[in-house]
């Protein structure tokens, strides 16, 4: 099957929902659901997932090579991004990823974003 294009890019920040909260929130599992626009979705399957940890920015000049190899794998504080491309209620498909980024001092957990709109098999 061929890889499905993106209908619509997006990038905007979501909300999500769990039907169990993570035990571990800076590597969420992909969420039951998320509100974007005012609009709920429920999400039905997860088509599936990636993560990418690479380092961007000024975060990608401050860690000697030896460690940057090492965090390119699982990741380091604040850096990376996990990815879910679902399926929802509304028979769309989503990409959805969790940025571990800190926005500022006030908000260190990161935050969800709808990437895009995919094409629906």
């Amino acid at each position: 099957m061929p890889e499905p294009a993106p209908l619509h890019f997006i990038d905007e920040p979501i909300s999500v929902a769990f039907d169990q909260p993570p035990a571990m929130e800076k590597t969420p599992p992909c969420p039951s659901g998320f509100t974007w626009q005012e609009r709920s979705y429920r999400v039905l399957e997860m088509l599936s997932e990636w993560s990418d940890f690479t380092r961007r920015g000024r975060m990608a000049r401050n860690m000697r090579p030896s460690h940057a190899a090492a965090s390119a794998t699982h990741g380091s504080w604040g850096v990376g991004r996990f990815f879910f491309r679902v399926r929802t209620d509304s028979s769309q498909v989503f990409d959805l990823y969790y940025d571990r980024a800190p926005i500022d001092a006030a908000h260190r957990k990161g935050g969800w974003f709808l990437y895009c709109e995919m094409e629906s098999f």
